[in-house]
């Protein structure tokens, strides 16, 4: 999988959970039936904010992204429906193109976040796993925390 078609299945994926959490508020706020939309959206949404992170992270540290462009990307995981138009810039720009730098072939990594992310992409089906359970973790933790603003 080339690192445009990673990116993208992320930041689409992000931007639907975003309508799937938007769609909970109209109930829960708007129309005041029920709250389910937003516990079920809400979950989802989180857990897929966090991959879309780890993808930004990721394809950046592969891709030589400037620190700027990762950031902007992080950020638009909070503004609803963003991840696709950064997705659309970073593609027209070329921040997409080719395949992994770390990858098999690509350059060799330098620093510790450059070694982990060729791992990462070396290893995909045992970085996948991992990156699931902190995932996991991290979702749990956030679950125990609470919502935003309780």
């Amino acid at each position: 999988m080339t690192p445009k078609r990673f990116f993208n299945f992320f930041a689409v994926a992000e931007a639907i959970t975003w309508a799937l959490l938007i769609f909970g508020m109209i109930l829960k706020y708007g129309t005041k039936t029920t709250e389910v939309g937003v516990r079920i959206g809400g979950s989802i949404h989180g857990f897929v904010f966090l991959c879309f992170v780890l993808a930004v992270i990721l394809v950046g540290v592969s891709q030589r992204w400037r620190m700027r462009r990762i950031l902007i990307g992080l950020v638009c995981a909070i503004v609803p429906f963003a991840t696709v138009p950064f997705e659309l810039a970073s593609a027209r720009a070329g921040a997409l193109d080719g395949d992994w730098g770390l990858g098999d072939g690509g350059r060799q990594p330098r620093g510790t976040i450059e070694k982990l992310a060729a791992w990462a992409i070396r290893s995909p089906w045992l970085a996948a796993g991992i990156g699931l359970l902190v995932v996991i973790v991290v979702f749990a933790a956030l679950l125990v925390v609470g919502p935003p603003g309780s």
